[in-house]
């Protein structure tokens, strides 16, 4: 199954989790589009508006199906090899599904700030299948 992660490219957090996700996975199970891609964005409904809730996962295979802001990173680490294991123990914690909920707001809203940005934004090694002049045909 292929998902499709969309992330703040210039967000030197966002494009670091990336970066070791596209060593992690090599673009087996995700490639990228970064929130700043409007015309690929568009192609699933998704308005940079939408964006500033975090980021967004995507099921290539039935693109209503989808998680963002804390739920994406969970079902990315859920999909990972062995990532369910410790993501069920993540959830088994009490208060920690909780705490992990508002630190990502807190990290999502402050991500400049905390992280800094970027002078470009940054397009990954594989990227989604669309139509942008960043994405493969």
């Amino acid at each position: 199954m292929t998902y499709f992660v969309i992330y703040d490219g210039n967000c030197n957090l966002c494009t670091t989790l990336v970066q070791l996700l596209e060593t992690l996975d090599k673009g087996d199970r995700f490639q990228y589009i970064p929130m700043q891609d409007e015309p690929a964005l568009s192609q699933f409904g998704i308005t940079a508006q939408d964006c500033e809730q975090g980021m967004i996962l995507i099921n290539a295979a039935s693109p209503e199906q989808r998680w963002q802001g804390s739920e994406a990173a969970e079902e990315i680490g859920r999909l990972l090899p062995m990532g369910q294991i410790f993501v069920a123990a993540y959830r088994g914690l009490p208060g920690a599904k909780w705490a992990g909920d508002r630190a990502y707001v807190q990290i999502r809203d402050n991500r400049y700030t905390l992280f800094g940005r970027r002078d470009r934004t940054y397009y990954p090694q594989y990227p989604a299948a669309c139509v942008s002049d960043h994405c493969r045909l």
